[in-house]
């Protein structure tokens, strides 16, 4: 139904019940294409509501609410995942169909997805190294192992040759970075706690995120070797978080081990096989296309885009056209953990992949696509569904209401920042952490740009337009960018800590926060008498009680514990006929305050300064 709106335009209208979905980052020819309008005239219909905006340009939901509630219709924004599932379905390819379809027989057991975690120097990386060297002396084979983010195991267990995949992340950050981004990756946890440290604050974070993932958790008490080591009190500390020890009749495995002596690791990974036989079915379909998850990923110098892949079902073969996130490519060649070349990757396999045109970022799901076009075109609409959900959120929603309370509150500050790093894991938990930083509402932090490799001129271009600070992790500059980036004025930032950078950028916003004053007591006066002075008006004669009574110090004047007169200030002061700077308690002065007259004698004067606060 046409009917004139704001303004006399013609714009059909709902019955205020019709549901308009749209994805973030629409824009307003979006919209009108829904409800078959003329994008002119909702942009019209916009500014008549306050709000400012081109055809083209990528709204919030928000600004599409209000649209939608003048027009009659309810707007209903579809999440990333859907938007992705409709996008891939538009190619022919329906993930949950694929699912449905699989039946019992089809199904093969895979091998568990382990992921360590704990608090700092608890031992987490010696004990992957010590389960590493373990696996090369089983099998006899030289050689170091790789760093590709993730490696297989093998363990016997009953008899059987079993595998077990271990992924080897930056800590929890990163885990939880993934499952954010709808990756469930991990099947099994390994939370690490040195027997003669206890439970720390970061095992509990670990814990705390394993737990909401719905992980079951395997402990290693680690470093029972060393001296007060105290194995059963870690036991004890940890039922108070629900982690009840088999012994004491609940349902978590806890393993003594030391990894620096090489003690109790085959206990550790007989314990994770045990945990996954009892809580999970772990099995998936092997004969198909693969799908699964970039873990981590990099720019290599020689190699270009390599990332490091799990399998979760299918299998991928070299020559395979498959798209992760907004990368691409056909798989050139794939490697694992020793650097020796493999042909295909079957269930819970990580490999070294080559070929991608783009980095893809840890926790992108991976799938292979019919065709390289066919990948390439679902990159390309992801990659540019994702630029306008971020140019929606970038736009500085202000109506015409907002303006002037806007303007009255202050403008909020906001710090940008470029984060590089080696690889996009290590990128992902230090953007998770900075994120999380709260220092009040009156500033505010944002990435503009996150990215693997050196610093390139691209991001020193970007930090140049939107004033920002460039975060280096694990990188340096690429070639000729450091003379760019001390011609404009860029600040660079280079840490191999996360926590060095968290600290750096938390002071950061802190010295942006306007700063607090609080009034501090100088000294107070009591008024003897009062001598009128044509020139001067009145002048108080006055005893300084305490502190010290300054020119030009703010004053206030109290009778009988009560204010008279604020905000003046000490326009004269006098010692006998010669002026003065200061005069401390016990002496006697004239005190003139300007055009305040109205003094008596008792009356006293307390002169104050307003000093600068320290944010705490």
């Amino acid at each position: 139904m046409q009917a004139p709106s704001l303004g006399g335009v013609q714009v059909p209208r709902g019955d205020g019940k019709t549901v308009i979905r749209l994805r973030h980052g629409s824009s307003l020819n979006d919209f009108a294409d829904k409800i078959d309008a003329n994008p002119a005239s909702l942009v019209t219909v916009l500014f008549h509501l306050g709000e400012m905006a081109t055809a083209t340009q990528s709204l919030d939901e928000d600004t599409f609410g209000t649209l939608a509630a003048e027009l009659g219709y309810v707007v209903e924004m579809v999440s990333a995942e859907e938007e992705d599932r409709v996008l891939l379905e538009s190619f022919d390819i329906d993930l949950e169909a694929e699912e449905a379809a699989e039946s019992d027989e089809d199904l093969t057991p895979r091998p568990p997805v382990v992921t360590v975690m704990g608090h700092v120097d608890h031992g987490k990386t010696k004990l992957l190294d010590a389960i590493r060297s373990a696996d090369v002396v089983a099998g006899e084979a030289g050689g170091i192992t790789q760093h590709i983010g993730a490696y297989q195991v093998h363990a016997t267990h009953e008899g059987e040759d079993r595998a077990i995949t271990f992924i080897d992340t930056p800590g929890h950050e990163a885990f939880t970075a993934m499952r954010a981004r709808g990756a469930q990756v991990t099947d099994i946890a390994i939370l690490v706690v040195a027997a003669d440290d206890g439970v720390m604050p970061q095992t509990i974070e670990a814990l705390n995120h394993a737990q909401s993932a719905g992980v079951p958790i395997v402990v290693a008490v680690n470093k029972v070797d060393k001296e007060g080591a105290n194995p059963a009190k870690i036991r004890q500390q940890l039922t108070e978080y629900n982690l009840v020890a088999e012994e004491y009749g609940g349902d978590t495995m806890f393993v003594d081990i030391s990894a620096l002596k090489r003690m109790g690791i085959d206990d550790l990974l007989e314990a994770v096989l045990l945990t996954a036989d009892a809580s999970l079915d772990l099995r998936a379909v092997a004969d198909k296309d693969a799908r699964g998850v970039a873990v981590e990923a990099n720019l290599d110098k020689g190699r270009g885009a390599v990332a490091t892949v799990l399998v979760q079902s299918g299998t991928l073969r070299v020559g395979d056209a498959i798209v992760a996130g907004t990368a691409h490519g056909r798989v050139r060649a794939m490697f694992d953990e020793h650097g020796d070349t493999v042909t295909e990757a079957t269930l819970a396999r990580p490999v070294l992949v080559l070929g991608l045109t783009s980095v893809p970022r840890a926790g992108d799901t991976f799938l292979v696509a019919p065709d390289d076009r066919t990948a390439r075109q679902i990159a390309e609409k992801r990659e540019a569904a994702e630029r306008a959900a971020l140019l929606a959120r970038r736009r500085k929603r202000i109506s015409l209401e907002d303006f002037t309370s806007a303007l009255q509150q202050g403008k909020v500050e906001t710090l940008n920042l470029v984060l590089k790093g080696d690889v996009s894991g290590a990128v992902e938990a230090l953007e998770d952490a900075l994120l999380k930083i709260d220092v009040g509402e009156e500033v505010a932090l944002r990435v503009i740009h996150r990215g693997v490799g050196a610093i390139t001129q691209n991001d020193v271009n970007l930090a140049t337009v939107d004033n920002a600070i460039i975060l280096g992790f694990n990188v340096k500059y690429a070639e000729r960018v450091e003379d760019l980036a001390e011609r404009e004025g860029v600040d660079v930032r280079f840490y191999s800590v996360i926590y060095q950078a968290i600290d750096d950028v938390e002071a950061a916003l802190k010295g942006m926060l306007k700063p607090e004053y609080e009034e501090v007591q100088l000294g107070t006066a009591e008024v003897r008498e009062i001598f009128r002075s044509s020139k001067f008006g009145n002048i108080a004669g006055s005893l300084v009680r305490s502190g010290v009574i300054r020119r030009n110090a703010k004053a206030r004047v109290l009778r009988g514990g009560t204010v008279v007169g604020d905000n003046l200030s000490i326009e004269s002061l006098k010692r006998f006929k010669d002026d003065a700077t200061e005069v401390r308690e016990g002496y006697e002065c004239g005190i003139g305050l300007g055009s305040f007259n109205d003094l008596q004698v008792d009356d006293v004067v307390e002169t104050f300064e307003m000093r600068e606060k320290p944010r705490s």
